[in-house]
């Protein structure tokens, strides 16, 4: 995760102690332009680090969150 860029390091961090969000809920909650947090969820979404949800309560918006990998939960990151 140290190899990420602070974009994606702090959607991640948004995601992780927040829960699953939409786009809109992320941008509210950081400092980044819309651009710069859809760039970010693209990217960490082809690093598989990211699960799509469909928001149920309104189909034409996608939920974001983060897939915990085991290794990062035991501290084993990159091991």
């Amino acid at each position: 995760m140290n190899s990420l860029p602070m974009s994606q390091k702090n959607v991640l961090e948004i995601l992780s102690t927040e829960g699953a969000m939409t786009h809109k809920d992320i941008v509210r909650r950081s400092a980044s332009s819309p651009r710069t947090i859809r760039y970010a969820l693209k990217k960490l979404k082809e690093k598989n680090l990211l699960i799509e949800k469909m928001n149920m309560r309104d189909m034409r918006q996608i939920i974001y969150q983060y897939r915990f990998i085991q290794a990062e939960d035991n501290g084993l990151a990159g091991c």
